[in-house]
């Protein structure tokens, strides 16, 4: 198999398996099964895509095969049943959904499966780490990033999850509305997540990964039009409002483009309406909580007509109230970094040194001491946290950005 055909089988797996698993989980609920099934279907490609070439519906042939590896699985665990059921167990596989998508529950399969992985028998943090990977298509390393722990602590915890789901029986099966408000907190926490990864890729040549970033809005444009609460509409908002400036973070020449930097003219304006409408009515509707903070927040920068004009203060403030709800190293440093930009430079140290220890494996934070060290005429040290950046940078796009500010420093400063 070339080098290109296999990274097509790679975009192909990465874009579509979590859309497959869920369907095979819809017709069996097996987590496990599902996906053996689905990694065998992938090895089948890898061996019959290089002589045959990619089909027309790569995504189609996946799940097609890997229906079929499923049902042989089944016939292997029924040899001692009778035909009938075999043939049942084929027919429940291979069939279309025979319930329409208006008499669903929920009316999204993809959705419909995030709440089924939500289940209340798993700790919050392992419905989301779960999910994220079977269903979203994210490996352990991207994951590991979102909750700021190693890949092996990760690896464990997916592991620990799998293995409590197989222990006590926890059937994946469509929660009844009723219990919707109970799961919502996870599935909102995914959503969010899967937002976050496409915003910046961990890994890749792109900056972003636009599919990822599609999905999430249409995830949360369906949950809103299910359950218009709140919350919900405070993490659509905050969606739309990122998303809004997309199209200036990267250019033809420039794979990316710092807020800073931004050409203002090119933010979606139909976007920022829409997500400032939406925050809005969030606000009246109920208790604040870290969606419409965050969403709060984005407004603010999509309100200001240039960086200088960005109300900083504002923006503290709305850390500072973050971080009463959710107080974790991660809103801490965007608080110093928001203070930082306002001026307030040596009070912005005295932040971040206090989190050295807490993010020693987050990325974000030695990029942010670099600029910082930069502002207050540290340029060795800079120069430093530019180093240590860079290591730890997997995405292509920042890392370009990153060796570009590192060479600046490294060609001014005289030793």
């Amino acid at each position: 198999m070339t080098e290109v055909e296999r990274l097509g089988l790679a975009r192909v797996f990465r874009a579509e398996s979590g859309r497959i698993l869920a369907a095979l989980l819809a017709q069996y609920h097996d987590i496990t099964m599902a996906e053996d099934a689905l990694q065998d279907a992938c090895v089948a490609a890898s061996e019959q895509w290089v002589k045959q070439g990619m089909p027309i519906n790569p995504a189609g042939w996946l799940l097609t095969v890997a229906r079929r590896r499923l049902i042989d699985k089944l016939r292997q665990q029924t040899r001692r049943n009778s035909q009938q059921v075999i043939e049942q167990i084929e027919a429940s596989l291979s069939a279309a959904e025979s319930i329409a998508e208006a008499q669903q529950p929920i009316p999204d399969e993809r959705l419909r499966l995030l709440f089924t992985c939500c289940h209340p028998a798993l700790a919050e943090s392992a419905q989301v780490a779960l999910t994220l990977k079977t269903l979203c298509g994210l490996n352990a390393r991207e994951i590991a990033r979102a909750f700021v722990v190693s890949e092996t602590a990760m690896n464990q915890r997916l592991t620990r999850a799998k293995r409590k789901i197989k222990h006590a029986g926890v059937a994946y099966s469509v929660p009844e509305a009723a219990a919707l408000p109970r799961r919502l907190p996870s599935v909102l926490a995914v959503i969010y997540l899967i937002y976050n990864e496409s915003y910046s890729a961990y890994e890749g040549q792109l900056l972003t990964r636009e599919d990822l970033a599609c999905e999430a809005i249409r995830l949360g444009t369906v949950l809103y039009k299910l359950l218009p609460r709140s919350e919900v509409a405070g993490l659509l908002a905050l969606m739309l409002l990122h998303h809004s400036r997309s199209a200036a973070r990267r250019s033809a020449t420039v794979a990316f483009i710092p807020l800073e930097q931004q050409d203002r003219a090119l933010w979606d304006l139909q976007s920022i309406a829409k997500g400032q409408s939406l925050l809005a009515n969030a606000m009246a509707m109920g208790p604040v909580d870290k969606y419409q903070i965050q969403a709060a927040i984005s407004a603010l920068h999509v309100q200001a007509s240039s960086w200088e004009e960005t109300d900083w203060y504002q923006i503290q403030l709305l850390y500072q109230s973050l971080y009463r709800l959710e107080p974790s190293p991660v809103v801490a440093l965007n608080y110093a970094i928001a203070v930082a930009n306002s001026g307030q430079l040596q009070c912005a140290l005295k932040l971040m040194d206090a989190l050295q220890h807490e993010l020693l494996c987050y990325q974000p934070y030695f990029a942010a001491r670099a600029d910082l060290a930069y502002k207050l005429g540290r340029v060795q040290e800079a120069i430093d946290h530019y180093d240590q950046a860079i290591a730890m940078t997997r995405n292509n796009a920042e890392r370009d950005f990153l060796k570009k500010q590192h060479r600046r420093l490294v060609s001014t400063h005289s030793y």
